[in-house]
């Protein structure tokens, strides 16, 4: 038999020890901020998380207004979040977009506040094309776009310029054989030199003040933009968008004449014509002397003979005019032409008095009706018109007088005054 006294003492014993326990236990607990930033020290110490390559798909890429970029690299089975700074994605040649595979380098880290782990992208390559190859599409594909490339742009080259700009390196062979081809086309042509580095860092800076300078100073009618030959590492200067730009924007007309026939630039596109190679743009924007003298020996010669040539049709024609019926009877012309006239007068004065006849006829017949209706006609048969003395009224009925009312009868000859003695009208 249990007494209640001995059951209460015995949970109170139980509850005891269940506390002490739990708050052993409740000791340990951690916050959610704790565990996120314990895990990233641990992702942080990993020597192989902290700079490492990952190769896979760029997906839900965007680059925010910030300048960071945001996507998402994936392979066949897993995803993995990226972050790429702009301090570290401003070095980038080309732009990333979805689809494209890359090769990023960074390191791994925790987000604390969403306790997702994702790579902070430091460099990125692409993952089979070259970056600049990549660039170069890129910056072609926007430029063509927005009609940087459209023939209507595209300036005419003068004939035969006065003053010929050439932007290229001071030194080495491009400068030289411009100037050998301009001396041996054209001894006296004025070419104007403005030196610039044409590959490394700075050069596409250097390119597009030294189109703005001359644009400025307005001293040459052409441009010759030159460089020889390179990879495509050597010639990117000619491809960055700074250069396009100076060039679409210049007033002067320019020739492209960057690196071997077959090197294209975006600088080939932009410009007014592109020449294949430095020396070709040399012979495009000069004619040659000599040729431009024998073709002046030509057209004046064949001024000459078309002249003599014309002259002497000239005076042929004039022996056939000296020799024509108006030279030798001049005043026959005349004497045809008065006897035409006189024809034409008695005509006309025949044709006046058939008219003035039919007229005539027409006004006797008029004055004939004009006179069968005449009042005075009337009267002259033996009829009289009777008026009243007073007020001139026409009386036309005998009512209209009255016993001894003064009236006047008008007659062919004459009037009468008379008085109504009596008025009678008719049974």
């Amino acid at each position: 038999m249990i007494k209640t006294g001995s059951k209460n003492n015995n949970l109170n014993v139980i509850g005891e020890e269940m506390k002490e326990t739990l708050t052993g236990i409740f000791d340990n607990v951690l916050t959610v901020t704790s565990v996120n930033r314990y895990i990233k020290e641990i992702i942080s110490r990993d020597m192989i998380l902290s700079n490492l390559w990952i190769r896979g798909e760029i997906s839900n890429f965007k680059h925010h207004s910030s300048g960071h970029m945001y996507f998402t690299l994936k392979d066949e089975n897993s995803v993995i979040r990226c972050v790429m700074f702009r301090t570290h994605n401003s070095h980038l040649k080309f732009m990333p977009e979805n689809g494209m595979k890359v090769i990023v380098r960074g390191y791994v880290s925790l987000y604390e506040r969403d306790g997702q782990y994702q790579l902070y992208a430091e460099e990125m390559i692409n993952d089979g094309v070259g970056n600049l190859h990549i660039a170069f599409e890129q910056l072609k594909k926007k430029l063509a776009e927005e009609g940087l490339f459209d023939s209507r742009y595209k300036k005419p080259i003068p004939f035969m310029p006065g003053s010929i700009g050439v932007v290229t390196s001071s030194t080495g062979s491009v400068i030289r054989d411009i100037i050998n081809i301009l001396d041996r086309r054209f001894y006296n042509a004025c070419i104007k030199i403005f030196p610039v580095r044409v590959q490394g860092q700075g050069a596409a800076e250097e390119i597009s003040r030294a189109i703005y300078t001359l644009n400025r100073l307005n001293c040459v009618d052409v441009i010759i933009i030159a460089r020889g030959g390179g990879s495509l590492e050597e010639l990117w200067p000619f491809n960055e968008e700074i250069v396009a730009r100076s060039i679409f924007n210049s007033k002067i007309p320019i020739i492209s004449a960057v690196g071997h026939e077959t090197d294209y630039t975006i600088c080939d596109f932009v410009a007014d014509l592109r020449a294949p190679t430095p020396s070709a743009a040399a012979e495009i924007v000069m004619p040659e002397k000599q040729q431009l003298i024998n073709r002046v020996i030509e057209l004046d010669i064949r001024l000459r003979n078309a002249i003599l040539r014309n002259i002497k049709i000239k005076r042929q024609k004039l022996d056939e005019l000296k020799n024509s019926a108006v030279f030798r009877q001049p005043y026959d012309r005349i004497y045809q032409e008065r006897m035409k006239l006189d024809v034409l007068y008695k005509d006309l004065k025949k044709a006046f008095l058939v008219k003035q006849e039919r007229a005539r006829l027409k006004l006797q017949f008029l004055i004939g009706k004009l006179d069968a209706l005449s009042p005075l006609t009337i009267l002259a048969r033996g009829y009289s018109i009777v008026k009243s003395a007073d007020d001139q009224r026409i009386i036309k009925s005998v009512t209209d007088v009255a016993e001894g009312e003064q009236i006047k009868v008008n007659l062919a000859d004459g009037n009468l005054e008379c008085t109504v003695n009596k008025v009678k009208g008719r049974n």
